[in-house]
């Protein structure tokens, strides 16, 4: 039987990579209706800033030729060779823009690829592009972009969190299976929260961040968008690993996190609810959905305890005491000299500091002049140690809580976001209220330990429109297998008639044209 287009990008990347194995489809048929789903829908989502149809369709040909060969050359291939895949564009990569949302580096090609898309390339997964972000990874909403925001396929009028809200909104509408993305507080697992997707943030420094654009270099990391707990796993494994360009990468090798995505035992496993991660800020519809999964687990047999983190009440603003410090760093490398964007004053003499000056006050936004000033403040002689000082010892009082919690429990639980997605520009005018979305997903960065959001049903709170709820599951450092086995735990006793949450994504409207000509414009 014949799979049509449409039918084919609404597979798993685990379904697409078992029939590109059958020979049923071709690597090239494959990454076509991709593309051609992104020219049809991406005019409206706008989640990517940059399309790399020569090069995604040239891997797929060459994937397809080895497969034709048969031998061992079809042998070696990896399981996901030929599945399609987009790139957050904060992640290098040779031969196409990278931006990370920015007028900084708008144009800007990368004379080398990160780590992680060096793995995808040995793979020959075809890229399909760069996907958008709030401006150098900073925002919730995936509003701060400098090439305009992206938008929630379940509600057009809605975000798509945020920074990485491109990669979530370009898997949960069908334009790409997988993509990567980066999580610095929350901006892989929060995007997979209100897009109805998963999203995993690796164990700090089991995968290579060689490559990533940084913002808070002892919180970034690297993970993997999906549709499904297997399918982030699948890329988890193809991504994670030690790399020597990386002096914070982890000597381990990476565990089969797709086994322990398939295995739904839950009999025996100690859950624990965070007490301080629910409550008060938190919308009714996705405490109803958190107390649905709640019963769901203790049903299949896990044993559910609470546990009490009481330095998680000042996780937040310790986060953005350290995130902001050390994006401060971090960015002064932009400075109009080097590389990237260089704008000259238009009065008065040609110095490095006017240079700098007029640069950055063209090329950065509002979001990240403010974070860069709050950071350059809080590390200033006068005050580091009453504010950075002070955040850091929070951090490991954090690390501690973590600690004693998971002597009571396996994994701990959490809703992934207060809220379901709001309102495009309902929180532009408000940092404050921007940054509470962040406050259940902040505290795994700070102490460097997984997390992941699974699908938890949809919240009708709002005018009765169904909008996706996440479940955050968070495991102890290194023991990145936990939360893939209670995440695919609870995926699977939460799938009613065997639907799936994304599966009932509304239909797009197609539009005509892709929304990145600017950016693809700028590397010309």
């Amino acid at each position: 039987m014949t799979t049509t287009p449409a039918e084919l990008v609404r597979l798993t990347a685990a379904q697409m990579a078992a029939k590109l194995r059958a020979g049923e489809i071709t690597a090239v048929e494959l990454t076509q209706a991709h593309l051609d789903r992104i020219a049809a829908v991406d005019g409206t989502i706008n989640a990517f800033l940059h399309v790399s149809a020569e090069e995604a369709l040239e891997t797929a040909a060459e994937v397809d030729k080895i497969r034709a060969a048969g031998g061992t050359g079809a042998q070696a291939l990896h399981p996901l060779a030929g599945v399609p895949i987009a790139v957050k564009d904060l992640i290098v990569t040779k031969g196409q823009p990278t931006t990370a949302g920015s007028k900084m580096l708008q144009g800007w090609m990368s004379p080398y690829d990160a780590t992680v898309v060096e793995k995808i390339r040995a793979a020959k997964l075809p890229i399909l592009g760069k996907t958008n972000l709030d401006e150098f990874a900073m925002g919730s909403s995936t509003e701060h972009s400098a090439y305009g925001p992206t938008r929630n396929p379940w509600d057009t009028g809605r975000i798509p969190g945020g920074s990485g809200g491109g990669s979530a909104a370009a898997v949960a509408a069908f334009e790409a299976p997988l993509a990567l993305g980066t999580d610095t507080g929350g901006s892989i697992r929060q995007p997979g929260a209100v897009t109805g997707t998963v999203g995993t943030k690796p164990t700090y420094g089991s995968v290579s961040r060689y490559g990533a654009i940084a913002m808070a270099s002892s919180l970034d990391q690297i993970g993997p968008v999906a549709r499904t707990v297997e399918d982030a796993a699948l890329l988890h494994e193809l991504i994670g690993g030690h790399d020597p360009k990386d002096s914070t990468s982890l000597p381990e090798e990476v565990p089969a996190f797709s086994e322990h995505a398939r295995n739904h035992q839950l009999t025996g496993l100690r859950i624990g609810i965070i007490k301080q991660l629910q409550g008060e800020g938190y919308q009714a519809g996705v405490l109803a959905r958190f107390q649905e999964a709640l019963e769901a687990l203790r049903s299949a047999g896990a044993e559910i305890v609470e546990v009490d983190c009481p330095s998680f009440d000042y996780a937040l603003g310790a986060y953005y005491l350290i995130m902001p410090s050390e994006a401060s760093s971090n960015l002064a490398r932009y400075d109009g000299v080097r590389y990237g964007t260089r704008v000259l004053p238009e009065e008065g003499p040609l110095t490095i500091e006017r240079v700098m000056g007029a640069t950055r006050a063209a090329g950065f936004g509002e979001e990240v002049k403010r974070r860069i000033i709050l950071g350059t403040y809080a590390l200033s002689a006068g005050y580091y140690d009453a504010y950075y000082g002070s955040a850091q010892k929070i951090r490991t009082l954090i690390q501690r809580d973590f600690e004693a919690a998971f002597e009571q429990a396996d994994v701990l639980i959490s809703p992934t976001a207060p809220t379901v997605a709001f309102p495009l520009g309902a929180k532009l005018d408000d940092p404050l209220a921007m940054y509470l979305n962040d406050i259940a997903t902040i505290p795994a960065n700070l102490a460097g330990v997984p997390g992941i959001s699974v699908p938890g049903g949809l919240s009708y709170d709002e005018n009765e429109q169904g909008l996706p709820v996440g479940i955050q599951f968070l495991a102890p450092a290194r023991e990145d297998a936990r939360v893939y086995h209670a995440a695919g735990a609870l995926e699977k006793l939460l799938q009613t008639d065997a639907e799936p949450l994304w599966a009932q994504i509304p239909e797009l409207a197609e539009t005509a044209g892709a929304a990145s000509s600017s950016v693809v414009e700028g590397a010309n």
